[in-house]
């Protein structure tokens, strides 16, 4: 398996840039390519999910912090948009930024008294805020609309045209989620990731070089709830609605197994957990409830044999291997 994964590595490497230019004109052309409105609705699954589980590993993955609640995170977008956009009219587009800047002051909010909490106990206050919020939804039924939701959530309109069939969603969550990957990938190779990295391999090592561990773990985590955000305010006018059910405990986990699944502190990663739980969905699916054993099957396989993820690195922290403190001797060079 390893063998097999660095073959892979060492062959995109060299061609990398005809792999992007191929991917990129079957990415555009690809709605075309699928007359079938079923398969591209789990198209767009894949794609919501993998942006949704790329937020959630930017905590996770990149900053070691344990977030399990992040469909607390996704239902405060999710309602932002649908509230504001059946009461008040607003438009789609803006509401995108909107969600997410809201649900980032929360997590911001969120992150302040947790500093201090790792591991479990920071896992178990995320996921109290995500039942929290559900709960709040379920009963505010003045501004939620309580266990009857939000109807009738407006379709986006682009010049005049209203979107609103998966094939042209699908655009709207492919333009999203490259937004997504380009924005992360600066980010992580910038000062603010290589601080993040720093702070998940070794907290007092990256202390000790004065990075302020406090304001990046902050930074962490409002920019993992900008995103989830982002994507509850997508999601909620693709249904056209949504209540509380939608995000449930279940959701959170689901989210979570992606992550793990693909392999955390990856960009790719997400991405192919987003495929693989998904596709596993439809094909379960007449398994009704015995889908979920079969998710923690895989997840625990994950876990003993490979449990840095699909396309985790070898030399990952997750693999049990010796920690790598490349990240931190680079921002060390650049204190000096």
């Amino acid at each position: 398996m390893k063998h097999f994964i660095d073959t892979i590595k060492s062959t995109y490497g060299k061609y990398k840039v005809i792999v992007w230019i191929i991917c990129s004109l079957l990415l555009l052309i690809f709605p075309a390519l699928i007359p079938s409105n079923y398969v591209m609705g789990v198209v767009c699954r894949i794609l919501f999910y993998a942006t949704l589980a790329g937020s959630l590993n930017v905590i996770n993955g990149y900053s070691g912090q344990m977030c399990i609640g992040h469909a607390g995170f996704f239902c405060i977008g999710a309602y932002i948009e649908a509230i504001l956009a059946t009461q008040y009219h607003i438009n789609f587009w803006v509401l995108l930024l909107v969600g997410g800047i809201i649900t980032a002051i929360i997590g911001g909010l969120i992150a302040l008294p947790t500093l201090r909490m790792q591991g479990i106990y920071l896992s178990i206050i995320t996921l109290g805020f995500s039942e929290v919020v559900r709960l709040i939804a379920l009963n505010w039924t003045s501004v939620t609309g309580g266990a009857m939701g939000v109807k009738g959530i407006k379709s986006p309109t682009l010049l005049g045209f209203t979107l609103s069939s998966p094939k042209q969603y699908y655009y709207i969550f492919l333009v999203i989620g490259i937004v997504f990957i380009f924005v992360t990938n600066r980010i992580i190779n910038s000062r603010t990731g290589s601080a993040w990295i720093s702070i998940r391999e070794d907290e007092l090592a990256a202390r000790s070089l004065g990075i302020e561990i406090k304001k990046y773990k902050i930074l962490n985590f409002m920019y993992g709830a900008f995103w989830a955000g982002v994507m509850g305010a997508a999601y909620a006018p693709y249904t056209r609605y949504i209540d509380s059910t939608y995000f449930s405990l279940d959701e959170g986990f689901n989210i979570l197994s992606m992550v793990i699944i693909g392999g955390q502190g990856t960009l790719i990663g997400p991405i192919l957990g987003a495929a693989v739980v998904n596709s596993l969905t439809e094909l379960l699916r007449s398994f009704s409830e015995w889908r979920m054993v079969a998710y923690a099957v895989l997840i625990i396989a994950m876990m003993w044999l490979r449990p840095q993820g699909l396309v985790g690195a070898s030399d990952s922290v997750l693999a049990g291997d010796k920690m790598k403190k490349k990240k931190i001797k680079v921002l060390a060079k650049e204190e000096k």
